[in-house]
């Protein structure tokens, strides 16, 4: 097994888990605004994380934490939005949307590395958008306010992919995940005392949600993706991520009850086939160009 099969083999574990976290989070807000239910589990998180990984954290170096810093703020956009998104659209068209991150994720190494996109990747662009445009269409379910916050959280994904794969080739990924714990955390913690009035129901509910997004869906998850996206490339990691949301799909369905429609599941295909074109587009366009 080559050291990228088995850095994609992991991603897609923790892209399994990433897949559940849209049902459980619609539970923890019935009990707990957004900004706060953010904090809570990053809290919670970084407390975790410094317990196991103690020894590393005490050899922390400045540049990982101001590169960890950078990527705080942008995971604290991509789950905020997100999460206040959920508030609005059902847990299916909320994953789909964030699973637009990996036809972002090209367009945003062109603007951070100077790698132009491939004609696959414009392709995949086209019929994503063409997705979306089925998947919130009026005969199935209208765009709003929650669609509209979850496309900037897949575009601060996006930019997180690419910017964590640049950080995490110098920075022990240990240091880096912790500065990202911590930085949500605050920065949840001022949106709760600007943006939405305090109110928290703590019941077994609300306890084992947020332990398991805590723990299994930050914790491991974002270690897992800190330490072996290095081994393949921001692209790769993303189309691995776009299994997220058809996980997300099958469990809102079984769960929760939702039914994205005739059209919403000609958009979440739409949507799933854009981001293989822009993956496979170096197969599917026999173009000279950099691995992206």
């Amino acid at each position: 097994m080559t050291k990228r099969t088995r850095a994609e083999l992991y991603l897609l574990l923790i892209t399994l888990i990433w897949g559940s976290t849209f049902v459980v989070t619609k539970f923890v807000l019935r009990d707990a605004g957004p900004f706060l239910y953010t904090s809570i589990r990053f809290l919670v998180a970084s407390l975790i994380f410094a317990i196991v990984f103690f020894p590393k954290l005490r050899t922390i170096k400045k540049s990982s934490v101001f590169n960890g810093g950078i990527l705080g703020i942008l995971l604290f956009i991509g789950f905020a939005t997100q999460t206040v998104g959920l508030l609005y659209t059902t847990a299916s068209k909320s994953a789909f949307i964030t699973g637009m991150m990996v036809v972002f994720t090209p367009l945003c190494q062109l603007l951070i590395e100077r790698r132009s996109p491939k004609a696959g990747n414009l392709l995949g662009v086209a019929i994503v958008m063409a997705g979306l445009y089925f998947l919130t269409s009026p005969g199935g379910s209208h765009f709003n306010v929650g669609d509209g916050l979850t496309l900037i959280c897949a575009l601060s994904f996006a930019f997180y992919i690419v910017l964590l794969d640049i950080y995490s080739q110098d920075c022990e990924a240990s240091h880096l995940t912790f500065v990202q714990f911590v930085v949500t955390a605050a920065l949840a913690a001022i949106g709760c005392l600007f943006f939405e009035d305090f109110h928290i129901v703590v019941n077994a509910e609300f306890t084992v949600g947020v332990l398991y997004l805590a723990i299994f869906a930050t914790v491991i998850a974002l270690y897992v993706q800190a330490r072996f996206q290095k081994d393949t490339t921001p692209t790769r990691s993303a189309v691995v991520f776009s299994v997220e949301p058809v996980i997300a799909a099958i469990v809102a369905y079984f769960v929760l009850g939702e039914h994205l429609g005739d059209l919403g599941v000609l958009g979440g295909s739409l949507i799933v086939a854009g981001v293989l074109v822009s993956e496979f587009s170096d197969v599917l366009f026999r173009t000279r160009g950099t691995d992206i």
